[in-house]
């Protein structure tokens, strides 16, 4: 699939455009923090808590194995802690943009393009990615940023100006899982890290919020036109989106490596919606919706 043929230093990411959920980094270094100092602790006051164990075990021999138990486990957790705020801060930013620009590498012609949309736009981060593709390349198109938020679009906006691909960019609010466009109407459909989410208030793991994440991938193969390209990062649930694009009869169905977002599992799934669907004699019409 497309590789990233861009980079920018980290600073000048979040200098831009910040960082949705910045609340879990918080979260995430504070324990870290707080381990951390326990596991120091427990090398300068370790005869004290091992003396504590001791009263608790009346065994000296399991009194210091768990004491020294105890230290261990505090020590290894805040740098697992630590590695997460990492991920989590690399994923959000560097990653988020490097993925961005593979993304945009995944469709071979974007001269053609005159109508690009980004479901799940948030920050901008792919959006700006595909405006610029189209700034590069000459095109007239534009692309159309959807999301939940009214305040997030217009957040994104401002950043597109910044990028200064403002005239390529429109944002809207929206439900993603029920597109306020026609059939057929966009060239190219992205999303990255956003399908995820949907029907998060049923679990991500129940038969609602698959169905949910379903419907939306329904309503993006809808509104792309015939021949049209569809690409998407995000995760956990790729494999589940690719069985359901086979049965929605897309073509040119492709499925990235694996990439670790977020301290889980994610992957790029790239389509092509087929450029003709005949209907022949006892043929059922193809329904793209969910």
């Amino acid at each position: 699939m497309g590789k990233s043929n861009s980079s920018r230093d980290w600073t000048q990411i979040y200098a831009i455009y910040g960082m949705d959920q910045w609340q879990t980094l918080v979260f995430l270094l504070f324990h870290a923090v707080f381990f951390s100092l326990l596991s120091i602790l427990f090398l300068f006051y370790f005869d004290s808590i091992f003396y504590f164990f001791q009263t608790l075990l009346s065994n000296s021999g399991a009194a210091r194995f768990a004491a020294g138990f105890s230290g261990a486990v505090t020590a290894i957790s805040s740098v697992c802690l630590f590695f997460a705020a990492a991920n989590f801060f690399y994923s959000a930013g560097p990653l988020h943009y490097d993925m961005a620009q593979r993304m945009v590498g995944s469709v071979n012609d974007w001269s053609t393009v005159k109508l690009a949309l980004d479901i799940g736009c948030g920050r901008g981060i792919l959006l700006n990615a595909v405006a610029k593709q189209l700034k590069k390349t000459g095109s007239s198109g534009r692309v159309v940023g959807l999301d939940r938020s009214k305040l997030t679009t217009l957040s994104t906006l401002r950043t597109a100006n910044v990028e200064g691909v403002g005239e390529y960019v429109t944002c809207r609010e929206g439900d993603v899982r029920s597109l306020p466009f026609g059939e057929n109407y966009f060239d190219v459909v992205v999303s990255a890290v956003f399908v995820h989410t949907v029907g998060k208030e049923y679990g991500h793991r129940t038969v609602e919020a698959a169905a949910e994440r379903m419907r939306v991938l329904g309503e993006m193969v809808r509104v792309l036109k015939p021949g049209g390209v569809g690409v998407m990062w995000d995760l956990l649930h790729v494999p589940e989106y690719a069985r359901r694009l086979q049965e929605l009869k897309m073509e040119d169905i492709r499925v990235s490596e694996r990439v670790t977002a977020f301290m889980v599992s994610s992957h790029m799934v790239s389509f092509r919606k087929p450029s003709q669907h005949i209907v022949g004699p006892g043929e059922v019409r193809l329904d793209w919706r969910y």
